[in-house]
């Protein structure tokens, strides 16, 4: 058995946020995809589709880890604040929101077990890598066309 030296109550716990997380946003980009009208419809809600789907690994995979280490998944679902408008940036901004919080889910989750797990920083490692890489897209998504400079 592997001696832990990490506090593992405290890694549950952040796992747990974690899967809330991915959980609201497997709700908050199918819904996103049901909403959205006009030219540019089908590539946007393939798009979101496909990080609905993400999501949905992503709870998965936190669901692992936290019956790994014998602890019981939330059956929680994390913050589904909408502001009921429906254009296009508007949704955008709010999928920014959502990706900032779970980079912070993984960022905490990476300075607890950081130097003490090797499984579990490399998943918080590559879970960082994943959300860094959508809160790109969705900042690039939200610039104007023939803008260069970020839109936040």
């Amino acid at each position: 058995m592997l001696q832990k030296s990490y506090d593992e109550n405290a890694v549950i716990a952040a796992l747990n946020t974690i899967l809330e997380t991915e959980l609201a946003g497997v709700v908050r980009y199918v819904h996103y995809s049901f909403m959205v009208f006009g030219h540019g419809r089908i590539p946007i809600v393939s798009w979101m589709r496909e990080q609905a789907n993400e999501a949905m690994a992503h709870a998965t995979q936190a669901g692992e880890h936290i019956t790994a280490l014998g602890g019981h998944p939330s059956l929680a679902i994390g913050k589904l604040l909408e502001s009921h408008k429906h254009d296009i940036d508007q949704i955008l901004h709010e999928a920014m929101e959502h990706e900032l919080a779970g980079l912070a889910a993984y960022r905490a989750l990476h300075a607890l077990v950081e130097g003490k797990s090797v499984t579990l920083e490399e998943y918080a490692r590559r879970m960082i890598h994943d959300e860094e890489i959508h809160v790109t897209d969705v900042e690039k998504m939200l610039r104007r066309p023939g803008k260069l400079e970020p839109a936040r």
